[in-house]
């Protein structure tokens, strides 16, 4: 089973104070058409599809737009909420959406939403659990305490079983390795103390866990865990990101097959050092229009 796994989309968001609606259309496009070479059989989008809680309107129709182009593929979308979407304004009309093969799951409601899904292999659960808080997660389990994300999530996910069926799982955490931090960009939400961890042992039911919340593509503990990184530079610090479409192939139980898809920007951002009158220089004989960061040498 293929699996196309996307996350911080961020549609809407400003850099500088500068519109990056242009640039999420054409990276759009290039989805699409990988989606077109690739045919994979659903498309998972782990969190943060909206940069605001209340995304403007423009935002809204090129999410419209991209949702309703894999729609006319016949290919499932199944997305969950970030911590920068609104559950509320984000699952608006999802049991209409379902109809046209857009799954949303955009607030935690005390169990883990499970879809069945099927191959040649067998059956594959798919589950899908959207950014929780302790305080989210710990009224729907009064018998348990739960005081650390790392206590929520577990409790989440806590009646998936061990056994030979495929499970995969898309979520929305800041997931570590023995409390070890990351790969981390300016432009990602960052809490005090590391008090948002969730260790990666805690997903050891699942065979791939499609992630979203770091910007920058990486394994976490396996090469299954995974955050496959937005679709775009969003702040300077992540000049030397590649960002990419991960492409994730379940085949028989204990085999994932996962590759990268490199996606190219309309505009790269990218990090210049150097003197005003090289830099100038440099600029006049380069005539691309990137997003700049220059860092001015001159003594004085």
């Amino acid at each position: 089973m293929k699996f196309l796994h996307l996350a911080d989309l961020h549609i809407g968001k400003r850099v500088n104070e500068f519109s990056m609606l242009e640039d999420q259309r054409y990276i759009f496009g290039q989805i699409l058409n990988v989606a077109r070479a690739e045919k994979p059989d659903a498309v998972l989008i782990a969190g943060d599809i909206y940069d605001k809680t209340v995304p403007p309107g423009e935002a809204v129709e090129v999410l419209d737009d991209f949702l309703t182009s894999f729609a006319g593929q016949k290919i499932p979308v199944f997305l969950i909420a970030g911590n920068h979407d609104s559950p509320e304004r984000l699952g608006f009309a999802s049991r209409l959406l379902e109809k046209s093969g857009v799954c949303i799951v955009s607030s935690f409601r005390g169990t883990l939403p499970e879809i069945s899904l099927s191959d040649a292999y067998g059956p594959v659960k798919l589950y899908l659990l959207p950014f929780v808080k302790p305080a989210v997660v710990a009224p729907f389990f009064p018998e348990l305490k739960i005081e650390s994300y790392e206590d929520a999530v577990r409790a989440a996910v806590r009646n998936v079983p061990k056994d030979e069926t495929r499970r995969v799982l898309v979520a929305h955490q800041f997931v570590t390795n023995a409390g070890v931090s990351p790969e981390r960009s300016d432009s990602e939400t960052v809490s005090i103390g590391g008090v948002d961890n969730v260790d990666a042992s805690v997903f050891d039911a699942f065979d791939y866990v499609a992630l979203g919340h770091l910007h920058g593509p990486q394994k976490i503990l396996r090469e299954t865990i995974r955050y496959a990184g937005s679709p775009l530079k969003y702040s300077f610090s992540e000049c030397r990101q590649k960002k990419s479409v991960t492409v994730v192939e379940l085949k028989e139980k204990g085999r994932v097959e996962i590759r990268r898809i490199p996606l190219l920007p309309l505009r790269d951002m990218r990090e210049i050092r150097g003197p005003l009158d090289g830099l100038v220089s440099a600029a006049e004989e380069n005539a691309r229009e990137d997003y700049i960061h220059a860092i001015l040498t001159d003594e004085g």
